[in-house]
């Protein structure tokens, strides 16, 4: 790694973390402050997800009311979880009383696991769709993978992932339609989430394709008597990995909003499913602690986003 790399490096570090630190603080705040706003008595809502509504009383409440200190005022309560933030702590959990940490922890594996199928059966769809309408834009691939892409886009994860379940799980029995700890398990919330990811993916290799095919150094490089296949994997694929991995990293946001959605619907016990449940019961340091952490991985896939173009950019860091 020569000098221009690691001033690079350094720097897309630098902006990260304090994007990371500024990051927390908004999200930390933004989530207290919706949760406050919530209807309904947050005391009668934490017992309810201690004990279960049918053992909740007023007294039970206020019991919960002054073991948590919920009356005391908002700023102070905020300021005690930040001052556990500031020692590396996301506090306890109100409802199971375990540490918010580790709870995140058992769920992240889970959403690891989700995310990585749902990436992984995107590539091996949007890739190949998006090499074959680049090559010959305006054909029937192209026009296939047009289709199927606006499709796909059209159609929210919910409403995709209510389809596949109908579809996939009660027509014709191929997959659990929810839960979790079975191999077929993963195959439909891995389906909705890579699915619209597919479609968006075959979309920039389409593009980034096409772009580099009818760039001047592109042609000049096939004028010179060298096989197509050659031209493209010395002068093509370098090229076209910048645009994709950078659009490709900007749209993981979809990922992340799509999690929420869909390990709800499906039950599947990650960090979004985790969430909802926080929110259900108004478990304000669960529901910190998970929010956070999707932030954090937004930071993360960014990071790599910008290093892994800083990687295969032929032009190198002075240029790129």
């Amino acid at each position: 790694m020569d000098a221009a790399q690691q001033r690079a490096l350094a720097r897309i570090c630098g902006q990260r973390l304090l994007q990371a630190a500024i990051v927390s603080l908004l999200v930390a705040a933004l989530c207290f402050l919706l949760v406050q706003q919530l209807p309904g008595d947050m005391a009668f809502r934490i017992a309810a997800g201690r004990y279960g509504y049918d053992y909740v009383d007023a007294a039970a409440a206020e019991s919960v009311r002054q073991e948590l200190g919920l009356a005391r005022p908002a700023w102070q309560q905020f300021a005690g979880w930040l001052g556990q933030l500031a020692q590396l702590q996301l506090g306890q959990s109100l409802v199971t009383g375990g540490a918010v940490m580790a709870e995140i922890a058992h769920h992240l594996g889970a959403t690891v696991q989700l995310a990585a199928a749902s990436v992984a059966l995107a590539l091996g769809l949007g890739l190949p769709l998006g090499l074959a309408s680049g090559l010959a834009p305006g054909g029937w691939a192209d026009r296939l993978t047009l289709g199927y892409s606006v499709l796909l886009r059209a159609l929210p994860p919910f409403l995709l992932g209510l389809m596949l379940m109908l579809g996939l799980s009660v027509q014709l029995g191929w997959a659990p339609a929810a839960g979790h700890g079975e191999g077929g398990n993963l195959l439909l919330p891995a389906l909705t989430l890579g699915l619209g990811l597919s479609g968006l993916t075959a979309r920039i290799v389409r593009d980034s394709v096409l772009a580099v095919v009818q760039a001047d150094y592109y042609r000049f490089a096939r004028s010179k008597g060298l096989a197509p296949w050659r031209v493209f994997l010395r002068h093509g694929v370098r090229n076209i990995g910048v645009t994709v991995v950078a659009y490709a990293g900007v749209q993981l946001i979809l990922l992340i909003e799509g999690v929420v959605v869909v390990e709800s619907l499906f039950a599947w016990p990650g960090i979004g499913h985790a969430l909802v449940h926080a929110i259900f019961w108004r478990d304000v340091p669960m529901i910190q602690g998970c929010t956070l952490l999707l932030a954090w991985l937004f930071v993360l896939m960014n990071t790599a986003t910008d290093l892994l173009c800083l990687a295969i950019d032929p032009r190198g860091p002075a240029e790129s």
